[in-house]
């Protein structure tokens, strides 16, 4: 799998951020707008940083993954606000709940998308060497790289075929079920054999140094992303800082 971002038109090659980047930018999304419902200014911190991500998804111009986390959000952050009043108690808390909490949760599955979709399996493993994480974190999230494309790409196949056999419509969605999640699921189970045995073939856990030809490091583009999110960092700690002291 060759990175989306770094490929040699001069379109892409602007938009080229290293894995570790992306990495950084992923965890402060998702552990900043984990950690609680923000109060005053801090919404409007909380707010750029649930639009990071369609911002980078629009640049690599992944419409379709921009639409639909876009009605997903809305959908998370309008709807139980306006179905609380009427529901029990009971539904708000196992369901609507559940729902309002997901407006914390889509912009961090967001960015993790966008690391996963332009970075190669190559990169990440270079990264992770440069800074010196054990191959027990390193080797399993590898192979989730490879994971979850396969299960796409099987999933369509399996679809394909029951199509040909007239099986796949909601008019007899029992039969969907089975001659289609059956073998979907058959097939998740050698998916997962497959990749591991392919990891261990290729020596992904060796002890020894390995060598990766994966062209990676820190561009302008990187210590741009950086003193952006120092400045951001800065001005959100003086303001959570101030609010503490106001209240």
């Amino acid at each position: 799998m060759i990175s989306e971002l770094y490929q040699k038109n001069a379109t892409a090659d602007k938009l080229y951020l290293d894995p570790r980047t992306k990495i950084l930018m992923c965890l402060l999304v998702s552990t900043t707008l984990l950690s609680g419902s923000p109060i005053g200014y801090l919404k409007i911190f909380h707010t750029i940083l649930s639009l990071l991500p369609f911002v980078f998804l629009v640049v690599l111009k992944k419409l379709r993954a921009v639409v639909y986390f876009f009605v997903l959000y809305l959908f998370a952050l309008f709807v139980p606000n306006l179905l609380a009043p009427y529901l029990p108690t009971w539904f708000n808390i196992l369901f609507t709940g559940i729902i309002a909490f997901s407006v914390e949760i889509i912009p961090g599955y967001m960015m993790a998308y966008f690391m996963f979709s332009t970075t190669s399996v190559g990169e990440f493993i270079a990264a992770m060497d440069r800074m010196h994480v054990t191959k027990k974190l390193t080797v399993p999230i590898s192979v989730t790289f490879r994971f979850f494309p396969t299960i796409r790409e099987e999933y369509i196949n399996v679809r394909d075929a029951m199509k040909l056999r007239g099986i796949g419509s909601f008019r007899n969605p029992l039969m969907m079920l089975e001659f289609r999640m059956v073998p979907f699921l058959t097939s998740i189970v050698s998916i997962g054999n497959d990749l591991a045995a392919s990891a261990l073939t290729r020596g992904l856990a060796a002890p020894n140094e390995r060598t990766n030809v994966s062209n990676i490091g820190f561009k302008w583009r990187d210590y741009l992303v950086f003193g952006s999110l120092i400045i951001f960092y800065t001005l959100y700690f003086i303001v959570m800082y101030k609010q503490k002291v106001a209240i």
